[in-house]
């Protein structure tokens, strides 16, 4: 488990009044191992596996306890389900295939730059961004004829 994470967690359950439970570290563990964005229902089952006794009750409770304190980023990735991931992660960006759902990080220097000077040119400086962008697959061969016909 990310130790960074979990000594937030336990402050957080600390100054909130709350137990740092056996549910709450087995949720906080799926959550900093998963490697895609998981919603609460796939955290639930994946919970469910170390611990058969977490109620999808708690995973909820604990999810909106972890974004509330700024340990847990939510996404809304326009499937319909809210998807997580632990905040203390370097900052990136995210492609999201409209056909599969599937979501890839990425990171663009080029694209920050761009959303720095756009900010600024605006007499602004950016405190916070997300930047998402829905994609889908190309199709190749139809594509580049379509393109060569055009010029």
């Amino acid at each position: 488990m990310n130790s960074k994470l979990d000594e937030e967690f336990e402050r957080v359950c600390r100054d909130k009044g709350l137990r740092l439970t056996g549910p709450r570290r087995v949720i906080l563990n799926v959550l900093t191992k998963a490697t895609d964005h998981p919603d609460a229902i796939e955290v639930h089952r994946r919970a469910s596996l170390i611990d058969p006794g977490i109620a999808i009750a708690t995973v909820y409770r604990t999810v909106r306890l972890l974004e509330d304190s700024g340990i847990l980023e939510s996404h809304a990735f326009g499937d319909g389900r809210t998807r997580y991931e632990p905040a203390d992660r370097e900052h990136h960006d995210h492609l999201i295939n409209i056909e599969t759902g599937d979501v890839i990080e990425f990171r663009s220097d080029e694209i920050e730059r761009l959303q720095e000077e756009i900010a600024r040119a605006h007499g602004f400086e950016i405190v916070s961004h997300r930047f998402e962008i829905f994609v889908k697959p190309l199709k190749t061969g139809k594509r580049k004829k379509e393109s060569r016909s055009k010029r």
